[in-house]
């Protein structure tokens, strides 16, 4: 494959790493209540594949862990993290453990993309930081890139990865702006 070096803010390469998994595999598909990062994925990939869904976070992780218990590549946007909260229990006691209570047998392919931290105007109960509190449960990966080049390949390889990944994207970055080496898949 043919890598290309572009320049792209931390919001695009979010966009771009997400579009080029779900271009290369069809059982990946992206759900969640704001679809700011995805602009035009609607179109491209239709309603089927791009789920705009009620704002019930617990509805929505739980969903997800279930759909990657039967083989698909769910990518849930969380879109602020302080709502994860919500969704603690689908993603800590199901999504998480599945593997390891079920013998290895079921694999949980789950991203869960949140937003993190302050800096950018939003209210108190958007601006939470929650990694630390995710870092301690056995069977989760826990992923914080910071550059447009890591956030890229390293969600693209969360989106690969068997295991439920916390991806956080730290809101003062979206409009970073970096090279991507576009094709690449990082290691997590």
């Amino acid at each position: 494959m043919t890598k290309e070096t572009k320049i792209m803010t931390v919001r695009e390469a979010i966009k771009e790493a997400m579009t080029h998994e779900m271009r290369e595999d069809e059982n990946v598909f992206l759900m969640g209540e704001d679809f700011g990062t995805t602009v035009g994925m609607l179109e491209e990939f239709g309603p089927e594949r791009v789920i705009d869904t009620p704002i019930s976070e617990a509805a929505i992780c739980g969903s997800a862990a279930g759909a990657a218990s039967v083989g698909m590549r769910p990518i849930v946007d969380v879109t602020f993290m302080d709502f994860v909260t919500i969704g603690m229990d689908a993603i800590v006691n199901q999504a998480a453990p599945m593997r390891y209570m079920l013998g290895g047998e079921v694999q949980v392919p789950v991203t869960y993309r949140c937003a993190s931290g302050a800096g950018t105007g939003a209210a108190a109960q958007h601006t939470k930081a929650l990694e630390a509190w995710f870092c301690h449960i056995p069977g989760l990966k826990v992923v914080a890139p910071g550059t447009p080049g890591d956030v890229y390949s390293i969600l693209r390889a969360a989106i690969r990865d068997n295991n439920p990944v916390i991806y956080i994207e730290p809101k003062a970055l979206f409009g970073r702006k970096g090279e991507v080496e576009v094709g690449i898949i990082g290691v997590i």
